[in-house]
């Protein structure tokens, strides 16, 4: 038989056949980089806001920045549960500060890059850097909220990421007090009180999809945060 025949013998491909199938790999790879280009640009990331880190919190911040830039731009073309784990993983390596130490207020929540920029977060910071990377990465929307909570254990506020696989399926919880993703119906020591997105605000029972009551430009935070987010992004 021909080397370049596009014959198969036994089940095995012949040369032409494997040589497609490394080309169809490689566009799919190239795809899935430019994917991740595009969307690290639509974040902002730019040269002028990488050095404006660096002029305001330190070389330090800058390489952390130029980090979480790289994972956006290389990492677009993993599975979803993949880029969970990724982001989950990149982002708990941040240590844990309330913020009355980290900005000397009572509650604040951070951009991405202020609390890479810090080196520090607390628990709403972890989540929004979660949500807005994994939309980088393309998850969509839909998917994510960020989720309100009472930590049982600890007795006191919290806050998470919830991923939904599929509309009325059991979220993931991503989480920094508990590095595992885990399910929401083994989460029992967490009790849903709100969530949220760009598109809406849900008041919740369970650690589920929740009643719709609105929109997030509710939460007077959340627009603030996406105010400073489109002020530090245009330099």
């Amino acid at each position: 038989m021909d080397a370049g025949s596009d014959s198969v013998s036994g089940g095995v491909p012949s040369g032409r056949a494997r040589t497609a199938a490394r080309l169809l790999l490689l566009w799919l790879l190239l795809c899935g980089l430019a994917a991740g280009l595009l969307l690290a640009q639509e974040i902002g990331l730019s040269a002028g806001v990488i050095e404006g880190v660096e002029r305001k919190y330190g070389v330090e911040a800058r390489r952390r920045v130029e980090s979480w830039k790289r994972l956006m731009e290389e990492k677009a073309g993993l599975g979803e549960r993949e880029k969970l784990e990724l982001v989950n993983d990149f982002f708990n390596r941040l240590p844990y500060y309330s913020d009355w130490r980290l900005w000397g207020k009572e509650d604040y929540w951070a951009t991405p890059i202020e609390a890479l920029g810090k080196h520090g977060a607390d628990c709403e910071d972890y989540s929004i850097a979660k949500y807005f990377t994994l939309r980088a990465l393309g998850v969509a929307e839909e998917k994510m909220r960020i989720t309100y909570v009472k930590a049982l254990e600890l007795n006191e506020a919290h806050m998470v990421l919830t991923y939904y696989k599929t509309p009325g399926a059991v979220p993931l919880v991503l989480d920094n007090l508990k590095k595992r993703i885990l399910s929401a119906d083994r989460r029992k020591d967490l009790a849903p009180v709100y969530s949220f997105n760009a598109d809406g605000l849900w008041l919740a029972k369970s650690l589920g999809q929740g009643k719709k009551v609105g929109s997030s430009s509710r939460i007077n935070l959340w627009q603030q945060l996406k105010q400073r987010m489109a002020e530090e992004l245009e330099r």
